[in-house]
């Protein structure tokens, strides 16, 4: 087999820092989000902040993202590329400060003169380390209740 080296460039890897434009890298990073602290700031001036959880991450170029009540519905096709930050940098792409008990890397969402900043907020992670569960013995608890469940059904039969 012969192969080209200049006809395939290998697929770009990115670690704590550097600029996504694909779509489906920019999804992917944002459906990995639960709470995050944001900073929202257009023309060099910061129009909100706050927290909340990321309920939605999604591509649609019909839809808008949108920020209520501590709910965040993220669109990719809002932005034109995220930015991925170290907090040992301690600011977003926008400028503002990062603070507080905060993970190693704050999301920018940019477009033109807007900016969404996230930063996911520490005590997911330890949420993740509790949630996590072998999958046979998710199946098993699956398994044992829907069997209770048919068993039950069955005796209700009979006594009828």
């Amino acid at each position: 087999m012969n192969h080209n080296s200049s006809s395939h460039l290998p697929a770009p890897c990115i670690v704590d820092n550097g600029i996504v434009v694909n779509k489906t890298d920019m999804l992917r990073l944002l459906k990995g989000l639960s709470h995050v602290r944001y900073i929202h700031r257009q023309d060099d001036e910061i129009t909100s902040t706050g927290e909340g959880r990321v309920m939605e991450a999604f591509a649609d170029p019909n839809q808008a993202t949108l920020v209520a009540n501590h709910s965040l519905y993220l669109n990719v096709y809002s932005f034109d590329y995220i930015e991925m930050l170290s907090s040992t940098k301690g600011q977003c792409a926008d400028g503002s400060r990062t603070q507080g008990p905060y993970t190693d890397t704050t999301f920018a969402l940019v477009q033109d003169n807007r900016c969404l900043c996230l930063t996911p907020i520490a005590k997911d992670i330890d949420q993740y380390a509790t949630r996590d569960i072998d999958a046979a013995a998710l199946e098993a608890i699956v398994t044992d209740a829907l069997s209770a469940s048919w068993d039950a059904s069955i005796d209700d039969e009979r006594n009828l």
